[in-house]
């Protein structure tokens, strides 16, 4: 059961996302924080999510949001395109803010949006939540201890069906494409497990095929990785596949660690690891979503001054690299869509 917190963080909400009940109001809810304000290009769509989801108040606009002294936090599950200039302007305003994935569509994008958060002292999460679940943890656990010999090489590729034709995960103008939805957890899972393979990972090649009638936007990214050690990694996703596949693997000289669904723990919370000669043993470490995690590690910064893993700075790395696969693979990189381009909210 959750720990209800002592003082509640005071939440907006910029629009009403598909992904904020999952992602924000059930952990919100658990843990005993506040939705004080919503706002949403369409009103009505704005009312009808405060009086689902128990939301205080419904504001006008995202800047009426921003203004309100009752807001400490605000929460940006807005298009893709819209991230980085909400995300600055939510800094400049001296909230808090918890950033949907990913928080910029490019690297100069994320370095703004840092230096936003600096200049303001606000905290920062980017809202990668599989990093604070158990599983993760426990992953990084075993690796700490060796359990499979000297790791070689860290597999994420991620598969999903393809959304509707009309979703706006297929909209260029909105950054959609398969490496804004779904290989940026590919990519950060890579990031995160550097620190057993000597450190951030080294793109090494890329190949990319856009959605058919889409051009410029990515239905699948795949991409190889060198680490400092010598160990290799590959990663990226297919966002039109027959399967549907999270998992992380990591393969080492004396066995692996299978997560099935790293990026998605709430649905599978099992841990396989397989050592040569040995049973295969499994473990569960919980099916309490990570977003509920998440919400309770950015609470804890807000109030207690607690490091952040996906932070400001790690941000500007996941775009990086991500940057760099979209130039390996020879197309170019989402478009930063123009401040007037419209929320899905």
């Amino acid at each position: 059961m959750s720990k209800v917190v002592a003082q509640p963080l005071r939440i907006g909400v910029l629009g009403a996302a598909r992904i904020a009940p999952l992602s924000l109001v059930e952990p919100a809810a658990a843990t005993g924080h506040r939705l004080v304000a919503v706002a949403a290009r369409d009103v009505a769509r704005a009312r009808a999510f405060a009086d689902e989801h128990g939301v205080e108040r419904v504001l006008e606009s995202y800047a009426a949001v921003l203004a309100d002294p009752d807001v400490e936090v605000v929460y940006n599950p807005l298009p893709n395109s819209l991230h980085a200039e909400w995300n600055v302007r939510a800094a400049e305003a001296g909230k808090h803010v918890l950033a949907e994935k990913p928080s910029a569509l490019d690297a100069d994008e994320a370095r703004r949006v840092r230096d936003a958060v600096a200049a303001s002292g606000v905290v920062f999460m980017e809202a990668f939540h599989f990093p604070y679940h158990p599983l993760m943890r426990r992953l990084c656990a075993l690796l700490d201890q060796s359990a499979v010999g000297e790791v070689r090489h860290v597999q994420a590729i991620l598969r999903m069906p393809a959304p509707p034709d009309g979703d706006p995960r297929w909209s260029r103008e909105l950054g959609g494409g398969a490496t804004t939805d779904l290989g940026c957890y590919s990519i950060a899972a890579l990031r995160l497990l550097g620190r057993f393979v000597g450190g951030e990972p080294r793109l090494v090649g890329a190949r990319r095929e856009d959605r058919a009638g889409r051009p410029g936007v990515d239905e699948r990214l795949f991409l190889e990785v060198a680490y400092p050690s010598g160990a290799t990694g590959s990663g990226g996703s297919d966002m039109d596949s027959a399967e549907r596949d999270m998992a992380l693997t990591v393969t080492g000289d004396a066995g692996e660690i299978v997560v099935p669904m790293f990026a998605v723990p709430h649905e599978d919370d099992s841990l396989v690891v397989r050592r040569h000669g040995e049973p295969e043993v499994v473990e569960h470490l919980g099916t309490r979503t990570s977003y509920t995690y998440q919400l309770e590690a950015f609470a804890s910064a807000v109030r207690n001054g607690r490091a952040v893993t996906t932070d400001a700075d790690w941000a500007v790395g996941n775009a990086q690299l991500i940057d760099a696969a979209f130039v390996a693979a020879s197309t170019p990189a989402a478009t930063t869509a123009s401040a007037s381009a419209p929320a899905k909210g």
